[in-house]
């Protein structure tokens, strides 16, 4: 059996940077998990001291944080400032952009749509600069009428997908009397959303490397399985199952962008060994 990697797949310039923030500040907490990647966050904290926080009371003043890739919510932010902690910004730049445009956007009278899951922190946190009417969607079916009734400012979470982004602003240009469109989803997600769906048009099973609570990753999945039904996610090697390979001539590999090398090296080795 023929294994393919797809063109592009696997950690983002905004996780390279945070991994190696983390790495150089042995002993520090982070607030919520650096990424979303377990058996990398278990590495980190094995390795270097690095350990997970999600309750703010419990911060140490002088304690050094790394804020995660996703960023945290502006009142959060603040409170640690205000407990002298020695903070160590790991949010990812192109997440940094939508807090920015939500802030200015409010502060210049336009009310807000998210197209974004919104129980994920980099939603929350970017929701969180929002000091104007707000609205979290994932379809143009959802977003609430009077909120468009006012002028519009849309952004997106970082990893959504590009073409129902674009669905989402055509229809609000349609009802609403001003909109200014920001398109803020990172170039790495639209080159691996990209990749995967010219490596799934190629492959008869396609595997998909990346954490089950990963946003990006769950869209790489739903993008091969509409052009390789026989598509999967797995977490690491041992999620791999041996039937998935029967007659199968050719295998595509690809991961989200909070899975490090080391894990896609293992699953394809498994794989060879099946």
């Amino acid at each position: 059996m023929q294994i393919k990697r797809a063109e592009k797949y696997g950690f983002c310039f905004g996780v390279k940077r945070a991994i190696r923030l983390a790495e150089q500040n042995k002993n520090a907490v982070t607030i919520g998990p650096l990424i979303h990647n377990q058996k990398e966050i278990d590495r980190l904290k094995i390795n270097f001291n690095v350990n997970v926080e999600t309750n703010l009371d419990n911060i140490k003043e002088d304690s050094n944080v790394i804020i995660r890739t996703h960023g945290i919510q502006k009142n959060d932010l603040e409170k640690l400032k205000q407990i002298n902690t020695h903070i160590i910004d790991a949010t990812c730049p192109f997440v940094t952009k939508p807090q920015k445009i939500c802030e200015q956007m409010s502060n210049e009278g336009y009310n807000i749509i998210i197209f974004g899951d919104k129980d994920h922190p980099e939603v929350k946190g970017v929701a969180s600069y929002c000091s104007s009417p707000y609205q979290v969607v994932l379809d143009k079916e959802s977003i609430d009428s009077n909120i468009v009734r006012n002028k519009i400012a849309l952004v997106s979470q970082t990893t959504k997908n590009l073409s129902k982004f674009l669905e989402i602003a055509n229809y609000l240009i349609e009802i609403s009397p001003e909109v200014r469109v920001f398109n803020t989803i990172c170039n790495a997600t639209f080159e691996n959303q990209e990749a995967v769906k010219q490596l799934a048009k190629e492959c008869d099973i396609v595997i998909v490397v990346g954490g089950k609570q990963s946003s990006n990753t769950k869209q790489l999945l739903q993008i091969s399985l509409n052009y390789c039904k026989d598509s999967y996610c797995v977490e690491d090697e041992n999620e791999l199952q041996e039937n998935w390979f029967l007659d199968k001539k050719v295998c595509g590999i690809t991961a989200g962008a909070s899975t490090p090398g080391w894990i896609i090296d293992n699953v394809e080795n498994r794989i060879k060994e099946l």
